[in-house]
C-alpha cells in the first residue's frame, strides 16, 4: 500500500501534509533533509516514480493519464481522508502535482490546499527542448549538451560510465513523460497556487515560470529564491514553504475568559 511514498505519513491527524514530487532523473532523495526545515507541523512526504530507488525494478511511466490514474489509486486513501494537504512538484514534479491536481478535479474529488510549484515553466508554455525533438531519439551526447550544468550531471557522475548510462536512461524516460504531461490543455485551478523561480536557473526563466499564474482562478503568487535549476537542494526553499502552509492553518479560536 502507498507503494509511491518513501516514507510513511506520521500518526498526528492535526498535521497538514506536504506531497513532494521530484524533479527529472531524480527520485524522493531530492527531499532529504526537508521535514526539519519545513518544520515539525507539516508531515514531508516524498513521492517517488517507478524505475528509480525503491521502485527500481519496475517499468518508468512515460504517460501522464497511467501516471496521474496509479497516483489517485495509491495516494487517494490519504488525499480524501479528513487530514488536508498540500503539493509542492519540482520541475517535472510541478507538472505531476499540477496533472494530479486537475485529474482529481474532474472526477469530482477535492484538491489540495494549495499547490505549490518550482522550477518549472507552466504547463502551456513551449519548452525548446521537447518541442523541437522526441526525446526518445536524443543520443546520451546530446542529453549531456542539454543537461551541461554542473549539477544535472556533476563531474563525478560523468567519470563513471555505467552509473551516467543509468542516470541519463531515467532522464530520457521522464523527458516523455513531461513531454506527455505537457500535452493536455491547462485549466485554471480553484485552489491557490504559490510558484519559485531560482534566481541563476538557465534551465527556466522567472518569466516561464511566472506565466503559471494563469493555472489558477483562486491566488497566485511568484517568489524568487537563491539558486540555480536544482535549489530544491537548498535551505531557503523548505523554509519558505513551510512559512507559506503554516499561514494556510486556521486561527485558533479566542480563549474564554472569566
Amino acid at each position: 500500500m502507498h507503494r509511491f511514498l518513501a516514507v510513511r505519513p506520521s500518526g498526528d491527524g492535526g498535521r497538514l501534509r506536504l506531497f513532494c514530487f521530484h524533479h527529472a532523473g531524480a527520485g524522493a532523495l531530492a527531499f532529504a533533509g526537508w521535514q526539519p526545515r519545513v518544520g515539525r507541523d507539516v508531515d514531508v512526504l516524498p513521492i517517488r516514480l517507478p524505475g528509480r530507488e525503491a521502485l527500481l525494478k519496475e517499468p518508468r511511466i512515460t504517460d501522464a493519464e497511467q501516471l496521474v490514474h496509479e497516483l489517485q489509486q495509491d495516494l487517494g486513501p490519504l488525499l480524501d481522508s479528513s487530514v488536508p494537504h498540500a503539493f509542492y512538484g519540482h520541475s517535472l514534479g510541478a507538472l505531476v502535482a499540477y496533472r494530479l491536481t486537475q485529474h482529481r478535479l474532474r472526477a469530482g474529488l477535492p484538491p489540495s490546499r494549495m499547490l505549490l510549484v518550482g522550477a518549472c515553466a507552466a504547463p502551456q508554455a513551449p519548452l525548446d527542448l521537447l518541442d523541437a525533438r522526441d526525446p526518445a531519439e536524443l543520443t546520451d551526447e546530446e542529453l549531456m549538451v542539454a543537461f551541461s550544468d554542473t549539477q544535472s550531471l556533476p563531474e563525478p557522475l560523468r567519470r563513471r560510465p555505467g552509473r551516467l548510462t543509468r542516470v541519463l536512461t531515467t532522464l530520457r524516460s521522464d523527458l516523455l513523460l513531461a513531454r506527455s504531461l505537457r500535452s493536455a490543455p491547462a485549466d485554471a485551478l480553484p485552489c491557490s497556487l504559490r510558484a519559485f523561480a531560482g534566481r541563476d536557473d538557465s534551465m527556466v526563466s522567472t518569466a516561464q515560470v511566472r506565466a503559471w499564474r494563469h493555472c489558477t482562478s483562486a491566488g497566485f503568487r511568484l517568489d524568487s529564491v537563491p539558486g540555480t535549476h536544482f535549489f530544491v537542494r537548498g535551505r531557503e526553499l523548505p523554509q519558505r514553504i513551510g512559512e507559506v502552509l503554516r499561514s494556510l492553518a486556521p486561527s485558533a479560536p479566542p480563549v474564554p475568559t472569566g
